[in-house]
């Protein structure tokens, strides 16, 4: 089995088989820029848009659905179960800069599913295919992907069938989340059912997704599933160069040696200070006050810069924070840091 072949999705090319996933709430573009440069992303999909909110164009949706140079090949993935507006959001991403449409059949949030949207739509799939045969009926240009769960919960395990229909329906890629709409995030994903996904098609790609947190959890997910690629979400959070380093291990099976702790804050600047430039200044700062938890996860001991930056309101204090931090790593000796680093893991 060849691991390591780039996707192609209908007649979009990627350069690697690695997907930087539609992460609720953090996939911003900023991210998806900061990860991009990292290297080893084939796609990047923005956070799930409500088809509602963009055709209505409220300011919310437009933040989620920003894209520029750089952002591609980029999917726009939506939402909602109503079937006229979900094929009039479809043509509105096309022309908004998306390579490739996806339909969410996965989120198991509430205030999704109650409007019968996510994976609300695994319950009813004979209803939901007819809504993809109207959505990809009314594209132009990008294919239609879809991504779902195993089912809603373990009475209701549709995703080997839904995937055939959805091939059968002119879909060009599935991607799998190998967990019910009732485990949510608990538990771990299940590698065989999404083996039964993959074994379900003829031809199209599935992707796998679920506790990919490392280069080595994504070689046993294609090798176990036969899965053509892998998406990637909570774990590229605090390391968005987990794609370079997958690639590399995949083609070479070499991982890289981890970036430097300064390439790690130069991260973390090009990610605050593109939320300024694509957002506000306000809303880096309170991103950034929520996210500096998860890069922190790979900088120990890092507690002051933790504290600090979550009350920080300028870029002066941004800057004048993590020039302290790495002023402070620098005076310290190795064995201090190790202690350091225990002591905060513990």
């Amino acid at each position: 089995m060849d691991f390591v072949t780039p996707l192609k999705i209908g007649p979009v090319q990627l350069q690697t088989n690695l997907l930087l996933a539609p992460i609720a709430g953090y996939c911003d573009l900023a991210f998806r820029l900061v990860a991009r440069s990292c290297g080893g992303v084939g796609m990047a999909c923005t956070d799930l848009l409500s088809s509602e909110g963009v055709l209505r164009e409220n300011a919310h949706s437009m933040n989620l659905a920003q894209t520029a140079e750089g952002d591609s090949p980029l999917c726009m993935q939506l939402y909602g179960s109503a079937t006229d507006r979900m094929c009039e959001a479809a043509r509105w991403a096309e022309d908004h800069g998306a390579d490739v449409v996806d339909i969410n059949m996965g989120c198991p949030v509430d205030k999704v599913t109650k409007k019968d949207g996510g994976s609300k739509l695994l319950c009813d799939p004979d209803k939901t295919l007819g809504m993809v045969e109207r959505i990809k009926a009314s594209l132009r240009r990008a294919p239609l992907t879809c991504k779902l769960r195993l089912g809603w919960d373990d009475t209701c395990i549709v995703a080997p069938y839904l995937a055939r229909r959805l091939e059968e329906a002119g879909v060009s890629l599935v991607t799998i989340h190998g967990r019910t709409t009732e485990m949510r995030f608990s538990g771990q994903a299940r590698l065989d059912g999404i083996a039964e996904v993959v074994a379900a098609v003829k031809g199209i790609p599935v992707i796998g997704n679920g506790d990919v947190k490392a280069p080595e959890d994504a070689l046993r997910m294609l090798q176990y599933t036969k899965c053509a690629g892998v998406m990637i979400g909570r774990g590229a959070l605090s390391q968005p160069w987990i794609f370079r380093d997958t690639w590399s291990y995949l083609t070479t099976g070499k991982v890289p040696p981890p970036p430097t702790l300064e390439q790690k804050v130069q991260l973390i600047r090009d990610h605050y200070y593109g939320m300024v430039k694509y957002r506000s200044a306000r809303s880096a700062m309170l991103e950034m006050r929520k996210r500096i938890s998860w890069y922190s996860r790979t900088m120990h001991p890092c507690s002051e810069l933790k504290d600090e930056m979550r009350l920080f309101e300028t870029a002066e204090q941004f800057e004048a924070i993590l020039r302290r931090f790495l002023e402070w790593r620098a005076s310290r000796r190795p064995t201090e840091l190790r202690s350091s680093a225990g002591m905060a893991m513990a």
